[in-house]
């Protein structure tokens, strides 16, 4: 499926935008903007953003001040469809969304052409409702699972061929976590299940395969290691080595909210070991976050592990995620640096150093590196992401020696290189600024 987007009114009328996989355009007078308007006065500089995963389309206004209209009325988020009108001042842009032609993979991005996409009727592979979805063929066949059996299958998940299950360990936005036992060889494991949030081809489902087969080839002493997985029922499921420890936020958790920056140290110079090693194989991990970094042991003798490696994109990428910015989900995207949230399709190592050096700030402090309330929504967040400055750690704690708070500090610069070069060398600073 492809998503174009065409200036119909304005100074740059005739412009077109084509978009065929998951990702963000952003529009406003912001340099960083993909569609840039510096001249128009009517526009903020982040004025709206749109998060695209053909054929579903999704704006959402950043709080600009003249607002974003669709059809004619100032909305704050809403789903697009094709024949839409977006309009900021005299500028007009159009949406249409299209059916892949035989021949767009011969075209660059920009020339993209399409036919008119086809509405068929697809079926829960769990209780059977029917319902109706956008695809390229009339003939398509899409793995569907109704929102009623999502929320289900993550509270009670399927058994899995192989294993015997022993209970839920956790749910979170893609299924749910579940401890489990090797029927084969009794080993115990961790089995996750995913769950699509949108009608997905057979080709989808292959293609995420495909990624998770890549990622499992990251083998490190501190990164969960993949064992197999598979389709059962129309459900991916993953299966990993079990780590008994608790998650880093709940460590923190169970500590009042923060930790000592000795066992933060400790923590996060583990993880950047196994990130500087992914990252010099090539992997960008893009979901850092005190609860994808699992802890066992007991301080000084702590071992971190990094969880879901490659995950969220995959996830994303292969249309498995649909939209992900429909609500008020500002915790996913918070840890994200500006270039991560400008662009979901291009992430590079520098954004998981930034994303450390959040969650870092997070167990260091119990707080959020910029001035974000509690209960923000994601305009909000997003925001912030690109204008708000840092809040320095020793205005949030006073435990945290100050050569300690610079290393964190450094990697939450927004200018990529203002940041460190490499994980490994953050984490060479870190141990010296915790020795000395």
């Amino acid at each position: 499926m492809i998503v174009t987007l065409r200036v119909i009114a304005g100074p740059h009328q005739g412009r077109t935008f084509s978009f065929s996989q998951h990702e963000t355009f952003l529009i406003g007078r912001s340099e960083a903007a993909h569609f840039c308007l510096p001249d128009d006065k009517y526009f903020s500089r982040h004025h709206c953003l749109l998060e695209i995963a053909p054929p579903q389309i999704f704006i959402r206004d950043l709080g600009s001040t003249n607002g974003t209209y669709v059809n004619g009325v100032r909305i704050d988020a809403v789903h697009l469809k094709s024949g839409d009108k977006i309009q900021g001042g005299e500028t007009i842009l159009e949406v249409e969304v299209g059916a892949d032609s035989p021949t767009h993979q011969q075209n660059s991005p920009d020339t993209l052409s399409s036919t008119i996409p086809s509405i068929i009727t697809i079926e829960c592979l769990n209780c059977g409702i029917r319902s109706e979805a956008s695809a390229s063929r009339p003939d398509s066949k899409l793995s569907f699972l109704c929102e009623d059996c999502r929320e289900k299958l993550k509270k009670n998940p399927q058994p899995i061929p192989n294993y015997q299950m022993i209970r839920v360990l956790g749910q979170g936005g893609m299924g749910s976590v579940m401890l489990a036992r090797s029927v084969r060889d009794g080993r115990v494991v961790a089995i996750k299940t995913l769950l699509p949030e949108v009608a997905v081809s057979e080709q989808s489902l292959k293609r995420f395969t495909r990624e998770i087969d890549v990622a499992a080839s990251l083998r490190h002493p501190h990164i969960v290691s993949y064992i197999e997985h598979g389709t059962h029922n129309g459900i991916v499921y993953l299966v990993t080595e079990y780590v008994s420890g608790a998650d880093a936020s709940k460590l923190a958790k169970e500590r009042g909210g923060r930790l000592h920056y000795l066992e933060v140290v400790k923590i996060i110079e583990q993880t950047l070991d196994a990130l500087d090693f992914a990252h010099r194989q090539g992997f960008v991990h893009r979901d850092i976050k005190e609860q994808n970094i699992l802890v066992e042991g007991k301080y000084p003798d702590y071992t971190a592990k990094l969880t879901d490696f490659g995950l969220a994109k995959s996830y994303k990428e292969t249309g498995m995620s649909g939209v992900t910015m429909v609500g008020d989900v500002a915790g996913t995207i918070a840890y994200m640096p500006p270039e991560q949230v400008r662009d979901f399709k291009e992430v590079r190592p520098p954004s998981d150093i930034y994303a450390t050096g959040m969650t870092a700030y997070s167990l260091l402090t119990g707080a959020h590196a910029l001035d974000i309330r509690p209960k923000a929504g994601i305009s909000e967040t997003v925001k912030a992401i690109f204008e708000k400055p840092l809040i320095k750690i020793a205005q949030r704690s006073n435990e945290v020696p100050p050569i300690v708070a610079q290393v964190i500090e450094r990697a939450l610069e927004k200018e990529v290189s203002n940041r460190w070069r490499t994980a490994g060398e953050m984490r060479e600073a870190l141990i010296r600024a915790a020795l000395g």
